[in-house]
């Protein structure tokens, strides 16, 4: 049901070579960068129309307009689970209180007498936030965009979801509940490139946006890529993926829940254990049985994702192994089911996000664990970060001289200037003392 990876014995390399012998999903972005780009210039040139029309080809349903009427979020709402509803106001309850932390303050540094510069914290002005919709529903993922965003304070936020056959050509009902929990009745039925082009052209519906953030396919990540720079974006988020750093100590049945409950999203999601421990190998591949054998979505999704070449047992001498090949690896999610959890947790250097223990699996931080659960995939975590407020603000540095404190430093700056064969910027400092360099 999966492979085996065993590094034991001989000494790990280091860098790229021991990255490429980890599981590793094909996800090639490039490639699909021919396929989005007619789609994004068509929604370029001809607006909502383009939308609706790729979304007749790729979801189905032919809708009448590309904006959601806001008699149907607050249709979606009333109708919505209590059960459902009270979930999500305590999913939104515990993200508010994790990401209000995140806010920066502006702070002023004396540099000199009568020179200072502050660092000013600014959110984007408009922001567009990506809601899947193909397998699953992912209300959970209207919550983990729209949160960080409204914390920082961004004045525009408009989300897009694929329309649903099912519904009429609206996105999920779940998903427009979540909206209208969260105050947001800017919502677009719109999926894929189509949708990400739509925020950063601009639509006679949808203003542009400034950033788009959010998980999507491997077409929504092209989009992106290829918007970059029109746009920011958050990353080109890939196939989900959950590394578990597991010793004898684990419990079997919960390593093998753990990496199922990843698995389920998409036959390319990556499930990888590394352990020391041969013992707990054996029983999570003996517990694997009977846990999918038990599940949904089996045949479509689990069976693939685990027996994909995405996903492994990684067999390693030690726990100190371990963490060289966990922050090689680079995960998503990575859990740490070993002895001092907490202590082994502290070493890691890159992962989106990092749970503790036995008694925090990712579904918790996918859900209620107040944390975000949009987060760097396919080794990204080595240099890129989560979703967070920080996401969609941007500092902007403010400099404050005065004349003495000017004078004090022209001279530097005219030498430096005339070291990269610049005399024009001395000459902008020069300029205002009479053509002279102040006197020291």
């Amino acid at each position: 049901m999966i492979s085996r990876i065993d590094l034991r014995g001989d000494a790990l390399p280091e860098g790229a070579a021991l990255r490429d012998l980890l599981p590793r999903a094909e996800f090639d972005v490039e490639a699909a960068l021919e396929t989005v780009r007619p789609i994004c210039e068509d929604v370029r040139h001809r607006g909502s129309a383009a939308v609706i029309e790729w979304g007749e080809k790729f979801d189905g349903v032919r809708i009448s307009s590309v904006r959601v009427p806001a008699e149907a979020l607050t249709k979606a709402l009333e109708e919505l689970d209590p059960a459902v509803r009270a979930a999500l106001e305590e999913s939104i309850r515990r993200a508010r209180l994790v990401h209000r932390e995140q806010r920066r303050t502006t702070h002023t540094t004396q540099v000199v007498p009568g020179g200072t510069v502050t660092e000013k914290w600014v959110p984007v002005e408009r922001v567009g936030l990506y809601v899947p919709g193909g397998r699953s529903v992912y209300p959970s993922s209207v919550v983990m965009n729209v949160v960080p965003a409204q914390e920082a304070g961004v004045e525009g936020v408009a989300v897009a979801s694929p329309p649903q056959k099912d519904f009429d050509g609206l996105p999920h009902p779940t998903i427009l509940a979540a909206c209208a929990l969260l105050g947001v009745d800017e919502v677009y039925a719109a999926g894929g490139a189509q949708a990400v082009a739509m925020f950063a052209y601009g639509t006679e519906d949808c203003a542009p946006v400034n950033l788009v953030t959010g998980p999507g396919n491997i077409y929504v990540a092209a989009a992106k890529r290829l918007l970059k720079g029109r746009i920011g974006i958050d990353a080109e988020a890939g196939p989900t993926e959950i590394a578990i750093l597991a010793d004898a100590t684990a419990d079997p049945v919960h390593v093998a829940a753990d990496l199922i409950s990843q698995a389920e999203h998409d036959p390319m999601a990556a499930a990888v254990l590394v352990t020391d421990s041969e013992e707990l190998a054996a029983a999570t591949e003996a517990e694997l049985v009977p846990q999918v054998a038990a599940t949904k979505h089996v045949k479509d999704r689990i069976e693939p994702a685990l027996a994909g070449r995405q996903s492994a047992i990684v067999l390693v001498s030690s726990v100190e192994d371990g963490l060289k090949v966990v922050d090689a690896y680079g995960a998503e999610h990575l859990e740490i089911q070993t002895a001092d959890a907490a202590a082994v947790a502290d070493r890691v250097r890159n992962a989106g996000a990092i749970f503790v223990g036995p008694w925090a699996p990712v579904s918790l931080g996918d859900y209620c664990a107040g944390s975000n659960h949009v987060l760097p995939t396919g080794g990204c975590a080595c240099h890129s970060s989560g979703l967070s407020v920080q996401s969609f603000l941007r500092g902007i540095h403010i400099v404050d001289y005065s004349r003495d404190a000017l004078a004090e430093v022209t001279h530097h700056v005219v030498t430096l200037a005339e070291a990269e064969d610049l005399p024009a910027h001395g000459a902008a400092l020069k300029a205002r003392f009479g053509w002279k360099v102040p006197q020291q």
